[in-house]
């Protein structure tokens, strides 16, 4: 509700007074009955906590990003920012469990960071950092689930796989078995040109089309910014940012969450 509704009901308080205080035959002074002082002071309580909470979802970098018959639906229930909040502490969360676990709850080193823990099955290293952000992740994306069954409004998918054709602007899903067949086939090129977003809020049942694309990213060391992946040379979406690509395949955009900086959505 716009503020201009405030000083509207603050006109029908005052209108109602001067209506209510007369004098009578006996030059009695009359007032409003407490019943309708009670409604119109209730209507402005009302209508102050509708302006305070458009007033926070005009400020929050994820609401603007949220068309608003989404974000009406959302605000029937909970604040409107309430959200973004929940998001930026599960990364919160995700970071100090992690850290917790696996170094009594101080941040690992740059050097820590970086060391080789192991090689995946395809005999590429994976270090430190790579695997801390896999464990974070997993933190991330159950507490995240848990907030959105809440929150949001629409469908939403976790970890989906798309094929993304950027020259034909086409997108399809992989499905959890397809996916979980090409990975047990070995080190091929068949994942190639596939993206895989941690959440994709959606809008109405059409799952190829996104409201909101979210990815966790937990920098290691913590002092690293968060940042969104860029492409190599040999990917279909050549020196393009993860970013860029979520947008263009799912539309809608794409948010970065991290435990210091919180929602950030990617800048075009």
């Amino acid at each position: 509700m716009r503020p201009v509704t405030n000083l509207w009901i603050v006109c029908v308080l005052l209108t109602a007074c001067a209506g209510g205080s007369r004098h009578s035959r006996h030059g009695e002074l009359g007032f409003v009955d407490p019943e309708t002082a009670g409604k119109a002071r209730h209507a402005a309580y009302v209508a102050e906590q509708a302006t305070a909470s458009a007033t926070r979802a005009a400020a929050s970098p994820l609401l603007r990003a949220i068309p608003a018959a989404v974000l009406a639906a959302m605000q029937q229930d909970h604040d409107a920012d309430e959200l973004e909040k929940q998001l930026a502490e599960c990364a919160v969360q995700a970071e100090q469990l992690g850290n917790a676990r696996y170094f009594h709850g101080r941040p690992p080193t740059r050097q820590e960071c970086a060391e080789v823990v192991e090689q995946d099955r395809c005999g590429k290293p994976v270090t430190r950092a790579m695997f801390l952000g896999r464990q974070k992740h997993v933190l991330a994306l159950q507490c995240a689930e848990e907030v959105l069954k809440e929150l949001w409004p629409a469908p939403f998918s976790v970890e989906q796989r798309y094929r993304f054709y950027p020259n034909a602007r086409f997108l399809e899903t992989i499905s959890r078995e397809k996916e979980a067949r090409l990975i047990a086939e070995g080190c091929t090129e068949d994942l190639r040109g596939t993206i895989k977003p941690d959440l994709v809020l959606h809008g109405d049942r059409n799952l190829l089309e996104a409201v909101l694309t979210l990815d966790f990213k937990f920098p290691c060391p913590d002092t690293n910014p968060p940042r969104w992946t860029e492409y190599g040379s040999n990917s279909p979406y050549a020196y393009e940012s993860q970013g860029a690509i979520y947008e263009k395949a799912l539309g809608g955009r794409a948010v970065l969450v991290s435990p210091k900086t919180g929602v950030e959505p990617f800048k075009r």
